[in-house]
């Protein structure tokens, strides 16, 4: 909605970009809303050089780190409407072995860092994806408290509040972390 999703997700891509042998490519999901909504809320425009993905892209990937944005503690329905859309390759078990990450953007503190990250599950259980959680691998960062911070072992995450705020650099850190730790999985399994 605000572009904290894309902020994360663009900072991810350093990570895994910076592992040799792996590129990340950027995509978004179709926006549900219209224009007339997404003007009453704010919403800054898309970066158009991120094309709109369709379930058929996913089939060509080694990995992926899905960026979730949230609505009532739960998957927001532009990502849901998108996941209902694989039905074709989940027929065919065609993500099935591949790994896939998480991360997230809440608007409040207890707005569902954790749950979006734990229903989001069921969309990878389902395709017999390999989850990929960061853990605590992040150290001490995971542990900070003198900010506020978003982030989990299930993966990075961020706080948009009422859209104004912006990523700290702790959670661009630890998207970075993400991008870079999963890469190197995603290096693994190819071999």
């Amino acid at each position: 909605m605000y572009g904290h999703i894309e902020t994360l997700a663009k900072k991810i891509k350093e990570g895994v970009d910076s592992i040799d042998g792996i590129e990340a490519k950027l995509f978004r999901v179709q926006e549900t809303l219209s224009d007339e909504i997404l003007e009453k809320m704010q919403a800054p425009p898309k970066d158009k050089n991120i094309p709109i993905i369709t379930a058929s892209d996913l089939e060509a990937a080694d990995g992926f780190i899905f960026g979730i944005p949230t609505r009532f503690g739960a998957m927001a329905a532009q990502m849901k409407a998108f996941f209902d859309s694989t039905g074709g390759l989940w027929k065919g078990q065609k993500l099935a072995g591949k790994p896939a990450g998480i991360f997230v953007s809440t608007g409040s503190q207890g707005g569902g860092q954790e749950t979006t990250a734990l229903t989001t599950l069921t969309q990878l259980v389902h395709h017999g994806m390999l989850f990929v959680p960061i853990g605590y691998m992040f150290g001490a960062g995971m542990f900070k408290m003198d900010e506020i911070r978003g982030g989990s072992p299930y993966g990075a995450g961020t706080f948009a509040g009422d859209g104004t705020k912006v990523p700290t650099e702790t959670e661009l850190a630890l998207a970075k972390h993400q991008g870079v730790y999963t890469a190197n999985i995603v290096k693994r399994l190819l071999g």
